[in-house]
């Protein structure tokens, strides 16, 4: 079975190919960076879905006949009216780095001087088959936005996210805690289910 993944993101690229290595280890797993005349779509949808799905069509239409994923993954913050959301990756400008994107995040509860702190990663995932058939995957993280970033593991939020129940950031509890419960595992997981049961 041959999946091709619509992301160019390599944080993300590693946590998948290591969930579908574990539980799919005979899939072939194909990646953006062999497309060289392929180039990625505007995100311009107004929800995870819209954008998950501009991503997985205009792969699709570059890779008919086989399956085809993408995902779209977003921070909400209770106290900034669930933002960045959609804009999670580009929240501090087009090109922003991760650690310009956090330091406006804590710049933004800063000025609003929040005590809800309150946040959930949020990632759904599209997939088509083979024949075209859609499929959407969600998963969810909760917990909230520390005051200070810590941890050298993990990328995007991930030192400033704490989940429920831990004490530690996403970024200091590493990548096993990460594969085992992120928001874009469950998706993920769901989609190797259905993987699973169609082969």
């Amino acid at each position: 079975m041959e999946l091709w993944i619509g992301t160019t993101n390599k944080g993300k690229l590693s946590e998948f190919k290591l969930l579908f290595d574990k539980e799919l280890p005979s899939l072939e797993l194909h990646t953006l960076q062999e497309l060289p005349h392929y180039t990625q779509p505007p995100e311009n949808g107004q929800t995870f879905l819209e954008n998950a799905r501009i991503k997985a069509k205009s792969l699709k239409a570059m890779k008919p006949g086989v399956w085809v994923m993408a995902e779209d993954t977003g921070l909400e913050v209770e106290a900034l009216n669930n933002l960045p959301g959609i804009h999670t990756a580009r929240y501090a400008g087009p090109k922003a780095s991760d650690s310009e994107n956090v330091a406006k995040l804590l710049k933004m509860l800063q000025i609003r001087s929040a005590t809800n702190r309150n946040a959930r990663f949020v990632c759904v995932l599209v997939a088509y088959s083979p024949s075209g058939e859609e499929f959407v995957f969600n998963g969810e993280l909760k917990g909230t936005i520390s005051k200070t970033p810590a941890g050298q593991h993990g990328f995007g939020y991930d030192p400033v996210f704490v989940p429920t129940g831990e004490t530690k950031s996403l970024a200091e509890l590493g990548h096993a805690y990460k594969n085992a419960n992120s928001h874009r595992a469950q998706a993920t997981k769901a989609f190797i289910e259905k993987l699973k049961s169609l082969s």
